[in-house]
């Protein structure tokens, strides 16, 4: 692992996680260039365009778009990190609320989803059977496709919840399922979308499996 990065390289990379997890937000060029005190923009990129080759970072547009990689975490020797998007309902379908600025290190059986997992804290008690109480965050895995059974984040329009997914051979076919008998099932419509599959409930600091 140790040639897999040199010495420079590993120090940026140190300073993009230690500017996230120190602020809440990865660093935009000039804090790079005095966490690891060089003077121009051009030995930023020049740095981050190896991190991607060698697959350690994820940069998309916008001036705060670094990610780091699975294999960079393992390169630094620290915890996972995933974003707090917002926080949504298991209760009724409400709009999500963003949350900016906000990282949690994720358990090591999760780590390899890291650039594709994001955290939510839930609202409501519809899911408190299936082990998702208020005030819980869950670790969220962006997915395209899902079997029946899998408990997910969906969007209903401009609102977010937490439901099961069920989808079954008899009436009412797809449905999100909530896990409280006071709350009904959602029918499932085209404005119904599935942005991912809940891997992980966080409770008191502490990660548990979903049921």
């Amino acid at each position: 692992m140790k040639d897999v990065i040199t010495t420079r390289q590993k120090d940026l990379l140190a300073a993009i996680y230690e500017h996230i997890v120190n602020t809440g937000y990865p660093p935009i060029f000039e804090e790079m260039r005095e966490a690891i005190n060089v003077s121009s923009n051009q030995s930023i990129l020049d740095l981050l365009g190896k991190l991607q080759r060698k697959g350690l970072v994820k940069k998309e547009n916008g001036s705060r778009s670094i990610a780091i990689l699975p294999l960079g975490y393992e390169v630094l020797g620290r915890p996972a990190l995933a974003p707090v998007l917002g926080t949504t309902t298991a209760g009724l379908p409400a709009e999500s609320i963003e949350i900016a600025g906000e990282w949690r290190s994720v358990s090591s059986d999760v780590a390899k989803f890291a650039e594709d997992v994001f955290m939510l804290k839930i609202s409501g008690d519809s899911m408190i059977n299936a082990g998702i109480d208020d005030g819980d965050a869950v670790l969220v895995q962006t997915m395209k496709e899902f079997v029946s059974g899998d408990i997910v984040f969906a969007e209903i329009g401009d609102e977010g919840t937490v439901k099961r997914f069920m989808s079954d051979d008899k009436p009412p076919y797809v449905y999100l399922k909530p896990e409280n008998p006071n709350y009904k099932n959602i029918l499932f419509t085209d404005e119904i979308r599935l942005k991912g599959k809940v891997i992980s409930i966080l409770k008191s600091e502490h990660w548990q499996s979903v049921k």
